[in-house]
């Protein structure tokens, strides 16, 4: 037996599957201008975080080039690289008396200028002060894992004991309470060498390095 639907009964189901087909093709409209809203906002500061930082490293080095302060500093993410030969002796990760001289000078320098900066001084999270060897210190004498975590903890002590004595060394104090929760110490081993022209340049990756991290901003 063959069932006809009435007219009316067509119209009404035409009626809500057009209906339903607007509000789905609303839905995904609404959502598109959101993620787009979502990507543009994240997008425009992550530009002025930069902006920023760039401006901050720009100072930094001009600030240590007024000092006469050697130190490598990326001009647009403000890491700062300070070679071994200003800190420490051979294999040793106590600071040597010209360290200490060296760090005297930098790290007021270096403190003083962020802190001096009102967007680091509301954005900055976290400075992280990272050891690094090379592949060739402990080389011989132990095996490859056990010279590599040797030199993890030479690059740990060696992160340390420049906090340290970046800490106790006179500064702004207004800011104690925020550096002591932004210095993080890590040791990278000679895990990230520096290369030049394919192969490890030992001297440069023997270094400690300063790091700024940002916050990041609730949506």
């Amino acid at each position: 037996m063959r069932i006809t639907l009435k007219k009316e009964e067509n119209s009404e189901n035409n009626i809500f599957w057009v209906t339903m087909t607007d509000l789905m093709t609303a839905l995904v409209l609404v959502f598109i201008i959101l993620f787009f809203y979502a990507y543009m906002t994240n997008f425009a500061d992550k530009i002025e975080s930069v902006t920023e930082q760039q401006k901050a490293a720009e100072a930094l080095q001009e600030t240590l080039k007024k000092q006469n302060i050697q130190a490598s500093i990326n001009g647009i993410t403000g890491v700062v690289k300070i070679s071994d030969l200003e800190l420490f002796e051979l294999s040793s990760y106590e600071l040597s008396p010209k360290g200490k001289e060296y760090l005297s000078k930098f790290a007021p320098a270096y403190l003083n200028s962020l802190f001096s900066n009102a967007y680091l001084k509301e954005n900055l999270d976290k400075i992280i002060i990272q050891g690094h060897t090379d592949s060739q210190t402990f080389a011989g004498k132990y095996s490859k894992d056990e010279q590599y975590m040797k030199n993890m903890d030479l690059s740990l002590k060696r992160a340390y004991a420049v906090a340290n004595y970046m800490i106790n060394t006179p500064y702004n104090k207004a800011n104690g309470d925020k550096l002591h929760k932004m210095i993080i110490v890590e040791g990278a081993s000679y895990s990230n060498p520096v290369l030049t022209n394919g192969k490890e340049d030992f001297a440069k990756s023997r270094r400690v390095e300063l790091k700024l991290v940002m916050k990041e901003k609730k949506k």
